[in-house]
């Protein structure tokens, strides 16, 4: 008799905690101005937490509306969303011939050149349908936007066009707001978007919804919230950066717990196997890691292929019975050695925690980074889709 190996025994797996996420939005609407929507912003996987998994939490909550990069996120939003009127924004990549399929589903994207405007005007004719756009300005971000130039150009035309294109949004990005140093910076974007908004309202007989604002932005420059603000890492319970938390601790005083944002995310994966290495011997490949007292290590089957970094090499660490376990030795592509010779009593088969809480410590995303020097952003997105995402309460 055969047995197909269940779904449950790959080597890891991730925890999205509902209650969590559920906490994250009530801090994130008692932030939020009267009348302001919340786009949650799902790219990359939804920061890793799983398209899939995440959309359905976060609709729990009441989002509505979810902002994605390009089309192929946009698809997952209309394949996983359990409300069809839940709305779904395109903020990147879609390409011309993509655009009908877009306009026949309802799909919202930004404009940021007159060509693509076009190429909308052209598909939206075809289907008879209108397409549902948000205009990009170009502020100072220099990526993508119209230019000052095209303003009154691209209104106009807008405006002659009322039956092919319908405007959900007028947008800008800002540039680096989780940082003082880009202060100026902003606050210049801020005035030449409101600029654009002028040369609008002169054309327009009705203003579309306003939204510039990211994570940052919203938490720490509230009079920049307009009619919509796009949030992604805040949601999943990460600051933007070590200077939007302490500029919200500083506002509250510091109170003992002054940190409102609780991470969605465990990652979770179990102990392999152990074994005793003497003195003097070499763990792993190589010559990279020496013992210098006989030691007993665990084997924990996950590795780079994972998301978990070569440069975690003798320096990262896990939690096996709520305490801190070493790398020892080379992360290899499906497996790491830990040393667990002051852990009593680990086994086969204990759960072990790569990021999150177990017992009274905790392996935080920033942490792992600050071991990686990379963002919170960047360790997140890189987690495989392939490792299971599991909603618990």
């Amino acid at each position: 008799m055969k047995h197909e190996i269940p779904e449950s025994l790959q080597p890891s797996y991730i925890e999205l905690s509902r209650s969590a996420l559920v906490k994250n939005f009530e801090f994130l609407k008692s932030r939020a101005k009267s009348g302001v929507r919340i786009s949650s912003v799902i790219k990359g996987n939804a920061y890793g937490h799983g398209i899939s998994s995440f959309i359905p939490l976060a609709e729990s909550c009441g989002i509505n509306h979810f902002s994605v990069f390009s089309a192929d996120e946009a698809e997952g939003v209309l394949k996983f969303r359990s409300d069809p009127d839940t709305d779904v924004m395109i903020m990147g990549m879609i390409r011309d011939d993509e655009l009908s399929w877009a306009i026949d589903n309802g799909i919202e994207f930004y404009l940021f050149e007159m060509g693509r405007l076009d190429r909308a005007i052209e598909a939206a004719g075809k289907l008879n349908k209108r397409a549902k756009v948000h205009l990009q300005i170009e502020s100072g971000m220099h990526r993508t936007g119209f230019e000052k130039k095209e303003w009154e150009k691209l209104f106009e035309k807008i405006k002659s066009h009322e039956d092919e294109i319908e405007i959900k949004g007028i947008c800008t990005h800002y540039a680096g707001a989780e940082s003082v140093a880009n202060f100026f910076r902003i606050q210049n974007q801020n005035r030449i978007f409101k600029e654009a908004l002028e040369t609008a309202e002169k054309i327009f007989d009705n203003m579309p919804p306003i939204h510039a604002s990211s994570s940052a932005a919203f938490l720490t420059m509230p009079d920049k919230q307009y009619d919509m603000v796009r949030i992604g890492i805040a949601q999943y319970g990460f600051w933007p950066s070590r200077e939007t938390y302490m500029h919200h601790a500083k506002a509250n005083e510091f109170e003992e717990d002054h940190d409102p944002l609780r991470r969605v995310m465990t990652w979770k994966s179990e102990v392999m196997s152990t074994k005793w290495v003497n003195a003097g011997e070499f763990i792993g490949y190589g010559n990279v890691f020496m013992a210098g007292r006989d030691m007993r290590i665990a084997t924990v089957p996950i590795g780079y292929t994972h998301g978990f970094g070569r440069n975690l090499t003798n320096s990262g660490h896990v939690l096996i019975r709520g305490e801190r376990a070493n790398v020892s030795g080379l992360v290899n592509m499906n497996m790491i050695t830990v040393d667990i010779t002051d852990i009593p009593n680990v086994q086969k088969g204990d759960e072990v925690v790569l990021i999150g809480k177990q017992g009274e410590d905790e392996i935080t995303v920033a942490s792992f980074g600050e071991m990686t020097n990379n963002l919170n952003y960047e360790i997140l997105t890189r987690l495989p889709a392939s490792i299971p995402r599991v909603v618990v309460d």
